[in-house]
């Protein structure tokens, strides 16, 4: 098995059309985000706020509005630095979301926050806490997502819906971490041919190409049927958690803890360090990487250290009905850094 070649700068949407399919091409077609209320995503805390402190916590409801432009307004409307506004995750436009900011406001009056209240933004809750919202500071998101004018084989489909509650799907990088022009931007910072001295503009494009590199080999792995099993000299990440471990043998423990959602294979977040795999998986992870020098190369001078994600993720609470002919609608919920869209495309082909 080889490495994809990245001589050339992959397109960012033909990339994800490539990665392989874990339960085949779905056959099912439809059309998803037709209204912004087809794509509904509600953030849950991992944490209890304090109900004191200098930041206040704020959960806003948004539609037609990135994360980004809210925080911008927030900072307008407080008189503060964009760096004292917090936030757990990045949330799509094209979707109705609740999300959580923080402001701090020490040594500052109270804003009135009834002026976050328009067409675009509506103010749910306003609470206090200690510390700044930092990302990932979340326990899941949870989806409803509605599918409109399916063209399907309901047995086929139902079916297909059940494979993906009870084993889950591979754990790719959806759309949204690659924008429009991420990984082509990446390759001229490599390159030397531009300067980004914005940190956050520079995180993006150094996520995207980590993005890109864990799809490569995640999609080798559904290639090979491995993406859900455990192979010697495996990774393993406790479900829900961070928490890796190194697998001796693939024995009846561990089979029967990745049946059960437990555990999960994983793959390599790349950056400075040696692999922690060994054996069969290290040799495979170097292989289906082997012509990506020059982004690996860039990711390990960038300074990013080596992490691992898990290869596998299974939607909790999945549910299923159709409120209309023709019509799907899903709820369930995926923990943070997990993209709705990559359940959706094992199972409808949608615009």
């Amino acid at each position: 098995m080889h490495g994809r070649s990245t001589s050339a700068v992959p397109h960012d949407n033909n990339s994800l059309a490539e990665l392989a399919y874990a339960y085949g091409l779905p056959q099912a077609t439809g059309v998803m985000r037709l209204q912004a209320e087809d794509f509904q995503v509600v953030e849950r805390l991992s944490f209890v706020p304090d109900n004191e402190g200098s930041h206040a916590l704020l959960q806003i409801r948004k539609r037609h509005s990135n994360t980004e432009q809210v925080a911008r307004f927030l900072a307008r409307l407080a008189g503060v630095h964009s760096r004292d506004i917090g936030y757990a995750g990045l949330k799509d436009r094209h979707a109705e979301t609740s999300q959580w900011f923080s402001v701090d406001l020490a040594g500052r009056q109270e804003p009135d926050w009834t002026q976050l209240d328009d067409e675009s933004i509506s103010l749910l809750t306003v609470t206090r806490h200690r510390r700044k919202l930092r990302r990932g500071a979340l326990r899941e998101n949870c989806f409803i997502i509605t599918l409109r004018h399916l063209n399907a084989d309901w047995r086929v489909l139902i079916e297909r819906l059940q494979h993906i509650r009870q084993g889950g799907v591979p754990n790719y990088f959806g759309a949204q971490r690659f924008g429009h022009n991420n990984l082509a931007q990446a390759a001229a910072l490599f390159a030397g041919r531009i300067q980004v001295r914005d940190r956050q503009r520079r995180g993006l494009y150094l996520s995207a190409v980590r993005a890109w590199l864990s799809n490569q080999v995640a999609s080798e792995r559904v290639k090979t049927g491995s993406w859900n099993t455990a192979l010697p000299g495996d990774i393993m990440m406790l479900n829900g958690s961070k928490s890796i471990f190194p697998c001796e043998a693939a024995d009846l423990q561990i089979t029967a803890r990745l049946q059960d959602g437990d555990i999960h294979p994983t793959g390599p977040l790349w950056g400075l360090g040696p692999l922690p795999t060994r054996e069969l998986v290290a040799q495979q992870e170097s292989e289906f990487l082997a012509n990506a020098a020059a982004w690996r190369t860039g990711l390990e001078a960038a300074g990013l250290k080596q992490q691992r994600r898990a290869l596998r993720v299974i939607p909790r609470a999945l549910c299923w009905n159709f409120p209309a002919p023709n019509t799907l609608r899903l709820s369930f919920a995926l923990p943070p850094g997990c993209y709705a869209t990559s359940v959706l495309r094992e199972l409808v082909r949608s615009d």
